[in-house]
Parts: structure tokens; C-alpha cells; sequence
């Protein structure tokens, strides 16, 4: 394979790789529902690489990213029901109709919000044109819980469903952890617990939102820092030859207060 290689030889090698007589046995066991989870992580590794700016990483990250498409669309070119052409063909004409002002002579946008604004009135005319039944129905499911809640969220937004402030969304992140303090000292099961703990997280999501912020990036950010944070101490921990194990929750809480101050993640 060399560096002209195209998308033609990619095609090509998975074509191999399902094919009955000589090709792989995992690739050729595999089906939409199986190679799904690894789609996903997929994305997820093009995400992560792009936080680390490993752009070396980034370049196999999508490679990888591009092989479960072409996967995907070879099990349904085995089926009869369309073939990676189409998929190219589908998403090109999408394109096309969602930016009438850059493709079809309309007229300028001038800035990304008006332009997001566009692009949901326009997938707002296809699920009417596809006679959905209700505004909500084609967020996906399988979207992780944080994303698909931000999702709903705009999906609502869109025609008026909204607080009309960050400050009204902060006044409400106060009422739902009231709630679950109150659930709490009420004996509140595990389920009645776990609702309230997710009406927190909505609300949470929805004030990323109006703040402009993904919250899924804010999370990775906090996740990143913490590990970063809890490392610093398991090396400080290691000058003295000790482990976590071995110290006590203050320790460790003075430990990461310092950490905060050193550990610049």
C-alpha cells in the first residue's frame, strides 16, 4: 500500500476481509450490531486524540474512524440496501441543502450562531417533510446520556422551550440539589434518588448550553485534571515511600489542595 492508496483500495480491502470464501473469519462474523460499539469508541479516540493534540494520532484516529463507515456500509452492500457511494452521495446532498447561502445562491450568514439557527430550522422542514411525529423523536437514543441531553435541549429550544437566562437555570440547579437533599432525609429510594440525580444533571447540561459550553469537553477537562491532580499525590505519596493506601483522607485532602497549586492540567 502506498501513499496514493484511496478510498477505492479501502473499499477493496474490506470487500476481502468479508468475503466467504478466504476471508477473515472475526470480519466475516461480524454484523451492524457488533461492529456498533466500535464506532463508537472510534469517535471517541478521534475526540480524544484532538484534546491531546496528538495530531500524528489524530491522522490513525481517523483512519480508524473511516474503516467503521466503510465496514458499515459493506454489511449493507451484502444486503442489498445501499453501498458506500450512497453514503457518500447522502451526506454530499445534505450538505448541499443545509448551506443554501454557501451552494445554492442564498443569502449570507453571517455569523456560526445564525448559522445554527439556520441548520436546525432546515432539519426542523425535513422532519415535516418526513411527517416525524413529534420534535423529539430522531434524537437518538443511543447518544451518550450528557450529549443527548443537550441535544433535547436545543431540539426544544428551537421553538421557545427554554429558560430564558443562565441565571434562571442556576436558580434551578439550586432547587434540584434541594430536592435531592430532601429525598434524602425523607428515605428516598435508590430509584427515587437516582431521578432526582439525573434532573440535576439535565439542568446542568442545559446550563453548559446557554453558557456556550460542551459539556462533554468541560467533563474530559475535569477528568483530565484529576487524574493529573491525583498522580501528583501518589508521586508525593511515593517520595516518602508510601501509597495511598497508607494515608488517611486528610493527607490526601492536603495533598490535593497542594496539587491544585502545582499541577497546572
Amino acid at each position: 500500500m502506498t501513499r496514493t492508496a484511496g478510498i477505492a483500495d479501502l473499499l477493496a480491502i474490506m470487500r476481502r476481509l468479508r468475503d466467504p470464501d478466504g476471508g477473515c473469519p472475526w470480519d466475516i462474523a461480524q454484523s451492524f450490531e457488533t461492529i456498533a460499539p466500535y464506532t463508537i469508541e472510534e469517535a471517541y479516540e478521534v475526540a480524544g486524540a484532538i484534546e491531546d493534540k496528538d495530531w500524528a494520532g489524530l491522522k490513525e484516529e481517523l483512519g480508524d474512524l473511516l474503516l467503521q463507515v466503510v465496514y458499515h456500509a459493506r454489511m449493507a452492500e451484502e444486503r442489498g440496501l445501499f453501498d458506500f457511494a450512497d453514503v457518500v452521495g447522502a451526506i454530499s446532498a445534505k450538505m448541499l441543502a443545509r448551506h443554501p447561502h454557501v451552494f445554492g445562491g442564498g443569502a449570507a450568514i453571517e455569523s456560526a450562531e445564525k448559522q445554527t439557527i439556520a441548520w436546525e430550522e432546515h432539519k426542523r422542514r425535513e422532519r415535516a417533510a418526513r411527517q416525524a411525529t413529534g420534535l423529539l423523536d430522531d434524537v437518538s437514543r443511543a447518544l451518550p446520556a450528557l450529549l443527548r441531553a443537550e441535544k433535547l435541549q436545543k431540539r426544544m429550544a428551537s421553538v421557545g422551550f427554554d429558560w430564558e437566562s443562565p441565571e434562571r437555570v442556576l436558580d434551578k440547579i439550586a432547587e434540584e440539589a434541594g430536592e435531592i437533599v430532601a429525598a434524602r432525609a425523607q428515605g428516598a429510594g435508590h430509584a427515587e434518588i437516582e431521578g432526582e440525580i439525573g434532573d440535576l444533571l439535565f439542568v446542568v447540561a442545559n446550563l453548559a448550553r446557554h453558557l456556550k459550553v460542551d459539556p462533554e469537553a468541560a467533563l474530559r477537562v475535569t477528568n483530565a485534571k484529576v487524574v493529573s491532580r491525583f498522580k501528583w499525590i501518589e508521586a508525593a505519596l511515593a517520595k516518602e515511600g508510601r501509597t495511598t493506601s497508607d494515608a488517611t483522607l486528610e493527607e490526601m485532602e492536603a495533598l490535593w489542595q497542594r496539587a491544585k497549586t502545582e499541577v497546572k492540567a
